[in-house]
């Protein structure tokens, strides 16, 4: 009886789409793949951010789909390669610029839809029948959809040049945000790099961080970044870096900040490294 649904049901239409068999237990993976990824565009893209090498999720998916159809194990690795980076780059989601909402890509991706929906229906040797077109009107669905998701979520307020929802930094960053319960990312959003006098933070989120301030490892200090003229840096921006000094006896350097989102609790970003002996050895980064 369950075989005789599947055949039957929405399922039953994959095989014939993309011209091969494909089992339902992967048909649902692959659902679930591209409905979590367009979940994922429409949370960015209600934080004013649209993707770039997110894009790769849809080659991924396609060569996920072609390992099954073409029985290949090794495009498996490739499209499970391209959604992983297409989740982990730290630039898969940018600001979105200009104005909200561009009704004319919200004209363009529904006419991809219908175009893709062609493709997939509609009989003949341009139909079903064949699998290379049935593919292609599939990632075309998928990324028409995300288009439109990107596009329609985005927020109607006010807004800074580079398209990000305005937030205001000194009502939830600064020195208050050392007392507060801050949180550790499981994925670290700041990459340190140790220099012969200090340490180089370098923002490596897909989003700008709003700095609010720094110590040693096991010093209860606090000192604002800053930057090179010793004027306070508030904004880290994405891929932007900051020199923090720090004597030859630290072992380590605390970073308060808060990502650049109106929902996001204070982070706290930690570092250790084993001290330079005093003859002049090496630092090694735990």
């Amino acid at each position: 009886m369950q075989a005789a649904w599947w055949n039957t049901g929405l399922a039953g239409l994959l095989p014939a789409l993309t011209g091969g068999p494909l089992t339902p237990l992967y048909a649902v993976m692959l659902g679930l793949i591209a409905a979590y990824w367009w979940g994922r565009v429409w949370r960015e893209a209600r934080l004013g951010y649209g993707p770039r090498v997110a894009w790769w999720a849809v080659p991924g998916l396609g060569a996920l789909l072609l390992a099954q159809l073409l029985d290949v194990p090794a495009l498996f690795g490739v499209g499970a390669g391209l959604l992983l980076l297409a989740e982990f780059w730290p630039a898969a989601f940018v600001p979105a610029p200009g104005r909200s909402p561009q009704w004319e890509r919200v004209g363009w991706a529904l006419v991809g839809v219908v175009l893709a929906g062609t493709l997939i229906l509609s009989p003949g040797p341009l139909g079903p029948r064949d699998p290379w077109t049935g593919v292609t009107g599939l990632l075309a669905l998928v990324a028409c959809v995300a288009v439109l998701l990107s596009v329609l979520g985005r927020p109607r307020g006010a807004r800074r040049p580079g398209g990000r929802a305005l937030v205001p930094p000194l009502k939830t960053v600064g020195f208050t945000t050392r007392w507060a319960a801050a949180v550790s990312p499981a994925w670290p959003e700041l990459s340190v790099t140790l220099t012969g006098n200090g340490a180089q933070l370098r923002n490596v989120s897909p989003r700008p961080l709003l700095l609010a301030g720094w110590s040693p490892a096991g010093v209860n200090a606090w000192m604002r970044p800053r930057r090179p003229d010793g004027t306070p840096l508030e904004v880290l921006g994405v891929g932007e870096e900051v020199f923090v000094p720090l004597g030859p006896g630290d072992g380590g350097v605390r970073v308060w900040y808060r990502p650049e989102r109106p929902d996001a609790p204070p982070h706290l970003f930690r570092a250790d490294w084993v001290p330079a002996r005093p003859a002049g050895g090496e630092r090694v980064l735990n």
